[in-house]
């Protein structure tokens, strides 16, 4: 259903994820916690925050649903910080931190990077729940909130976390 697909990606915009500014911080962890996790339980995944390894970086939140342990492991990625909002110099819409729909075309920070992908992913997931009662294969899910600012901490993160991480298919 597209407007709860609408739903979901509006409120998730509406978070000022926004790794480059420090203010942001505590937005950026409430995402993962208050956002995505309730969302990812939700579906069956069991889900754990990480803290980054350097000192002052963004945490991680690692979501497994392990089906059947013989089945296919598939690792996603997501990251949902932004950049800057740039509000005064936002054009698409009012509001960079609002989603709005302009030529059939949704505008808002995130939309497109990286909030919409992993708010797709997320849809069509609880989809093969609904239709099927059963993914078909193993899931794990990184998600990240400091790409936008190189990433810190991310190498250490997985090398750190190998044998959680650990997929046949990214």
């Amino acid at each position: 259903d597209l407007s709860v697909l609408r739903s979901a990606l509006a409120r998730r915009i509406a978070i000022r994820t926004e790794s480059q500014n420090p203010a942001r911080q505590p937005e950026l962890r409430r995402y993962l916690v208050d956002e995505l996790t309730p969302v990812l339980t939700t579906l069956g995944f069991a889900t754990l925050l990480w803290e980054n390894p350097v000192a002052g970086g963004p945490p991680f939140l690692f979501a497994e649903r392990i089906e059947d342990p013989t089945l296919v492991t598939v690792l996603m990625y997501g990251h949902g910080d932004v950049v800057l909002g740039y509000d005064e110099q936002w054009k698409q819409a009012a509001s960079p931190w609002v989603l709005e729909e302009k030529d059939h075309r949704w505008y808002g920070r995130g939309a497109a990077d990286n909030k919409g992908q992993h708010s797709i992913n997320l849809a069509a997931l609880e989809h093969l729940l609904k239709t099927r009662g059963a993914l078909g294969c193993n899931v794990k899910w990184l998600f990240e909130m400091g790409e936008e600012v190189g990433s810190p901490g991310l190498r250490a993160t997985c090398a750190q976390r190998k044998e959680q991480l650990a997929a046949d298919v990214f």
